[in-house]
């Protein structure tokens, strides 16, 4: 252990793995979590199983996040809006950070084998592998890093669902569909923000090597028209009803008109915009969708 983390106060290192946790990334994960166990939950909702879920999810989540930053403890440096993590600012050591995120990642595996379900626990662990294992070491490699991780990263609602039913029946994978189209605009307007910070990183986000940004912006463009008739799909397999299909119809041309507005400029401000407009989207499509059950 480096004497500069050893010498952080204890009240600051306590906030220190609040935050290696990424707070914001697995407040997603517990959202779109919960949403997939509701929605595949039939009958009276097991409360106490719904607990045991986010509890080992988190953990998962949490534990894959410190991971993450211990991997790109050395990219983090560099980078203006990563500089500030435990890591780089000495706040935590690495070995610190390796035993609790690989701790939390095991706890919360065998959590979830031995209190939901080994299905649940299984695709905990894949998200886990496969955005440690793959997305992370290809983001220096190839733009297409975002779309290996966009696979990852839609894994929590079908966990969910798996949790509630222990299967991944049609309406899981529709969870999974709308997730996997919604991250390209959010992870766009991040990516194309920060753009400067990546390439200093040698990470090779698609606005590090699309300057002008035709090829970023029209992967925003269609994968948020993609997700308009995705976002239908509930309605139509009967997850939903029709006052859904209408809110969400509703929702996605907003977001899609957002994406369409970043393009005419393409400058920080509107991306940033649009970034919170995706940041909106899934939280308040995903609430309708609950809403919509809970009337019916």
């Amino acid at each position: 252990m480096s004497s500069r983390a050893a010498s952080v106060p204890a009240v600051s290192k306590w906030w220190s793995y609040v935050v290696l946790t990424k707070p914001d990334v697995t407040f997603l994960v517990v959202i779109t979590t919960v949403a997939g166990f509701y929605l595949g939950a039939r009958g009276p909702l097991d409360w106490l199983l719904l607990v045991h879920t986010l509890c080992g999810t988190m953990l998962v989540a949490c534990g894959t996040a410190a991971l993450n930053q211990y991997v790109e403890r050395d990219m983090d440096a560099v980078m203006r809006r990563t500089a500030m993590r435990p890591l780089p600012t000495g706040q935590l050591a690495p070995r610190e950070v390796l035993a609790f995120g690989a701790g939390s990642v095991v706890i919360g595996f065998t959590w979830l084998l031995a209190m939901v379900n080994a299905l649940a626990a299984l695709i905990a662990l894949a998200t886990c592998l496969l955005y440690l294992g793959a997305y992370t070491p290809l983001k220096k490699r190839t733009p297409l890093a975002t779309a290996v991780g966009a696979f990852p990263g839609a894994l929590p609602p079908l966990l969910g669902w798996a949790a509630a039913t222990g299967s991944v029946s049609l309406g899981g994978w529709i969870l999974f569909a709308i997730l996997f189209f919604w991250q390209f605009p959010h992870f766009m307007a991040i990516a194309w923000m920060y753009r400067e910070d990546y390439a200093r990183a040698g990470i090779k986000m698609l606005p590090v090597v699309d300057p002008k940004g035709d090829k970023t912006f029209a992967q925003v463009i269609w994968t948020s028209a993609v997700l308009v008739p995705t976002s239908l799909l509930p309605a139509l397999v009967g997850l939903a009803g029709i006052r859904y299909f209408f809110g969400a119809l509703v929702l996605g041309m907003i977001l899609l008109e957002a994406g369409l507005w970043a393009n005419r400029t393409r400058t920080n401000g509107r991306a940033k915009w649009l970034m919170h407009a995706t940041v909106a989207h899934i939280p308040l499509l995903l609430g309708w969708m609950i809403a919509d059950k809970v009337a019916r």
